[in-house]
């Protein structure tokens, strides 16, 4: 029998009663390797029950020392960092280095939670009228909740609980029922770090489980990070619901390149950007816009780097990626590269098929490369997920920025030139929420915001950064008026010889 994964409620790690159960499979074999429970009614509502109950006396923790927990709790994931990493790899199929950058980057969010005291300042002004003084405090939401990815099981989720938590909220974590052993883990080190039972509440499941959490009075706001279509459904049925929601959905990301770029940087980091985590990022370059003739020539060099790399196990060293999540995802690209000869693409690099040693039963796919694509093609209307990048042609930087444009996602974008004046163009001009220059992945540092825009973001208040802290809290504005009659004489009454002029 294989392992069955528990919920985290109410600070213990309890066996759900749950009569239907998901397989958890390791991609690069398929095998099961554990079930995680689909939580039922009365688990989801002793969950929600258990956060309310928490936070009311977590709010008034002062924030310095909710930032001291983050203080511990970041020290024992660095600790811990490669014991995570292995869990993510097995569960993920990542590469043991991708798996590690996965787990760093979800620290780097708990040591921005550290400076929440600089972040949770209000504003104050003294006579703003006569007598009269103004203060804005901030103040917790209440209960907030996650539902979370299978691509960035350690990183996505610290995006989310540790900001909210040390705002003064709790939180009930819905992670991906693909891959919620890591996610496991890193309630674990919170229980060690000695946060107080009950802000942090872990369950799972499907559909059923994540409406629950959207249609609950109890919820008062709702993070989401996956596909366009759930966020759409996510986003609509928490804001139908009077909640918060910022829903962080799917991406077609464009790299530009222009005839004066260094050809060896543009060539690795097209290989990189596409092909890195499988192509299952939402930051992943998955369409390479050459700008003018000159740069067509660049594409065979392009096909010979890409051919260079392969697929392996978490294990292999010398692999450049790993599996894709499922038989499912799998069966979804290689459908999607199979509809580019037949509409006009040329595919010069077809990853379908691809085998590795000892490992038959993995969702491998092969570096794959689509040249001559064209923006009604499904090859590009469609989110691949996948290590495959298609190639498009313009002849002029207007051209390009045009393309990106008419794109209706807005994740992130770069350009490659050794020009200024295009960088600059580009940059102003693009309707993207994170443009790179010269950098393939312009995914910014926690204390600047996970920007992306159009439609590859529903709300107002992105995650991470100043934003978030403003997504989890509200702001209470105190209106003061003290009349100086008022003000004792020394001798228990007013003092009426002032005089207000």
């Amino acid at each position: 029998m294989p392992k069955r994964v528990p919920l985290f409620i109410d600070g213990e790690f309890v066996q759900s009663e749950a009569s239907d159960w998901i397989e958890i499979t390791n991609p690069a074999t398929n095998e099961v390797i554990a079930e995680c429970p689909v939580t039922t009614t009365d688990e989801m509502e002793r969950a929600i029950a258990s956060a309310k109950e928490a936070q009311k006396s977590w709010r008034e923790v002062p924030v310095a020392d909710r930032a001291r927990y983050m203080m511990r709790y970041q020290a024992l994931l660095k600790e811990h960092h490669d014991d995570i990493a292995t869990i993510l790899a097995e569960e993920t199929g990542k590469t043991f280095a991708d798996a590690k950058g996965d787990v760093w980057r979800g620290i780097e969010v708990v040591e921005h939670a550290i400076s929440a005291p600089t972040y949770l300042l209000g504003e104050s002004m003294e006579h703003v009228a006569r007598s009269v003084d103004t203060t804005s405090w901030v103040h917790p939401l209440g209960v907030c909740a996650g539902i979370t990815p299978f691509n960035f099981p350690a990183m996505i989720p610290l995006w989310m609980y540790p900001l909210a938590v040390v705002c003064g909220n709790s939180f009930v974590l819905k992670p991906s029922e693909q891959d919620p052993l890591t996610a496991m883990r890193l309630a674990e080190l919170w229980v060690e770090a000695g946060l107080p039972s009950g802000l942090l509440q872990v369950v799972h499941g499907r559909k059923e489980q994540v409406d629950h959490l959207l249609t609950h009075d109890d919820i008062k706001a709702v993070s989401f990070v996956g596909s366009a279509t759930v966020g759409q459904h996510i986003y609509r049925t928490a804001t139908h619901h009077l909640k918060r929601a910022q829903c962080m959905v799917g991406a077609k990301n464009h790299m530009v390149v222009m005839p004066d770029a260094n050809k060896e940087q543009v060539i690795n980091n097209l290989v990189g950007a596409s092909c890195g985590a499988a192509g299952q990022r939402c930051m992943a370059i998955s369409v390479a816009v050459f700008v003018g003739e000159e740069t067509r020539e660049w594409v065979d060099d392009l096909k010979k780097a890409m051919a260079g790399i392969r697929p392996g196990p978490t294990e292999d060293d010398n692999a450049a990626y790993g599996p894709l999540i499922s038989a499912a995802a799998l069966e979804r690209a290689e459908r999607i590269i199979g509809t580019a000869e037949s509409e006009g693409a040329s595919l010069l690099l077809d990853g379908r098929g691809h085998e590795v040693d000892g490992y038959p039963n993995g969702n491998w796919l092969g570096p794959t490369l689509i040249d001559n694509v064209t923006p009604e093609m499904t090859c590009y209307t469609e989110e691949i997920f996948g290590p495959v990048l298609v190639v498009m042609h313009v002849p002029t930087l207007d051209d390009a920025i045009k393309l990106v444009n008419a794109n209706p996602f807005g994740n992130g974008t770069s350009i490659f030139t050794d020009s200024g004046a295009a960088a600059r163009k580009y940059r102003h001009n693009t309707e993207v929420g994170q443009v790179g220059i010269n950098l393939p992945i312009p995914v910014p540092v926690p204390f600047f915001s996970f920007t992306g825009g159009k439609g590859s973001f529903y709300g107002d208040l992105h995650p991470y950064g100043k934003q978030a802290y403003r997504f989890y809290t509200e702001t209470r504005t105190v209106i003061e008026r003290w009349f100086e009659t008022d003000i004792p004489d020394g001798h228990g009454g007013p003092n009426m010889t002032i005089n207000l002029g």
